[in-house]
């Protein structure tokens, strides 16, 4: 994975090879302003897993997993009022980033959750096991899947791990094709390539595309900011958490 300082280098990148590493996307400062704001909004947080991840807005694929689609919809208002009272300017700025990246208009997705953060916990599971081998298809209806709209998953590294090498994201050259899983023989089969985050590092990969956050050790947990967006029509994206 190639990373540039360029965002036009990382927009024609991620069109081109479905994956994108942007370093120092986001100054430093708004990404530990945003961190400070979320651990000062721990009693809203939301725990998904029971307690293996926590996140400030709700995340539409944890809810969809645990069965609570219906607070994640009933709670979508709040959720973004939450993030913007607690990490304020952070959904516009995801919005904007996406933007660039995708080279076309980005909308709030009408009645679901706006970009929120994932905490992953020091010690937790994800940061002993890492994340579940995934594709980012939850949000997706089954029109878009089946025509396979264009869908994008935007990344930004607010607080990574204290180990630069650690805790970052693996990328597989491994498409969506109708099934969620994938047999250890293809991922060993696989390319694969590996992003480490540095504060403000974005990363953006095509939603279709199989991933895994890496396992990270030490005492600081691991602060992320995500949106995803899929193209409803040329050149304009709906996004969501």
């Amino acid at each position: 994975m190639v990373w540039t300082h360029d965002v036009r280098d990382a927009a024609r990148a991620l069109a081109a090879r479905g994956v994108a590493a942007l370093r120092r996307a986001v100054p430093a400062s708004e990404c530990r302003r945003w961190v400070r704001g979320t651990y000062a909004a721990r009693a809203r947080w939301t725990s998904d897993f029971g307690g293996e991840q926590f996140s400030l807005g709700r995340a539409f694929y944890a809810h969809l997993e645990q069965g609570r689609s219906g607070a994640y919809f009933a709670d979508a208002a709040a959720s973004d009022a939450r993030v913007d009272r607690d990490a304020p300017g952070l959904q516009a700025a995801m919005r904007a980033l996406a933007s660039a990246l995708s080279g076309g208009e980005v909308h709030p997705r009408r009645g679901w959750c706006g970009p929120g953060l994932h905490v992953f916990p020091a010690g937790g599971h994800v940061a002993k096991h890492g994340g579940v081998v995934h594709f980012d298809t939850e949000g997706l209806t089954e029109h878009q899947l089946s025509k396979r709209v264009r869908a994008v998953s935007v990344v930004c590294m607010l607080q990574p791990p204290r180990a630069r090498r650690e805790g970052g994201l693996r990328v597989w050259e491994v498409e969506y094709a109708g099934e969620d899983r994938v047999d250890d023989a293809e991922l060993a089969r696989a390319s694969a390539a590996t992003a480490s985050y540095g504060v403000g590092d974005v990363v953006a990969f095509d939603s279709y595309r199989l991933h895994q956050i890496q396992p990270f050790g030490g005492e600081v947990d691991r602060v992320s900011a995500t949106i995803h967006l899929a193209e409803v029509d040329a050149g304009h994206w709906e996004s969501w958490f």
